[in-house]
């Protein structure tokens, strides 16, 4: 028991050591001053702009030694291999000869429309007209006089 009474002492002079520290102001170090900068106007490419990036300097003169450093041409150089740069807004139309061309060889790799198998096609005119008329279709190869 008379451990329990130690502990719980020694634990109540901590908190209240702990609590008059709080309470107590705080020595802050010395606070660094902000470094001494150049002006921006002067500045080039080859200066050093480590100095502007220090937290004490304030975010305005940040901004305008970046905005001086990335004015620079040597930042402005396109680079060809990104994707986004071309104007995809005007696109050419594909000539009627090169569409002339795309359908030859669409016929002449996948075969016409009418030759496909399984399909049902529409009946063509000549074909309308006879059944009208109420003669018999030929069809091609069957035997059947024409």
């Amino acid at each position: 028991m008379a451990d329990d009474r130690d502990f719980l002492r020694r634990w109540s002079r901590r908190k209240q050591d702990a609590a008059a520290q709080a309470k107590a102001p705080e020595a802050k170090p010395a606070a660094e001053p902000a470094p001494a900068l150049p002006s921006v106007d002067s500045l080039t490419f080859e200066s050093d702009f480590k100095a502007f990036m220090h937290a004490k300097v304030e975010e305005g003169v940040k901004r305008a030694a970046l905005k001086k450093l990335f004015a620079d041409p040597r930042f402005n150089v396109i680079d060809f291999m990104d994707v986004y740069i071309d104007d995809y807004t005007n696109l050419e139309t594909i000539p009627p000869d090169m569409l002339a061309k795309l359908q030859h060889a669409r016929t002449t790799l996948f075969g016409r429309e009418e030759d496909k198998p399984g399909e049902e096609k529409p009946p063509t005119e000549d074909k309308q007209i006879a059944q009208a008329d109420g003669e018999p279709q030929k069809k091609e190869g069957d035997g059947t006089p024409g």
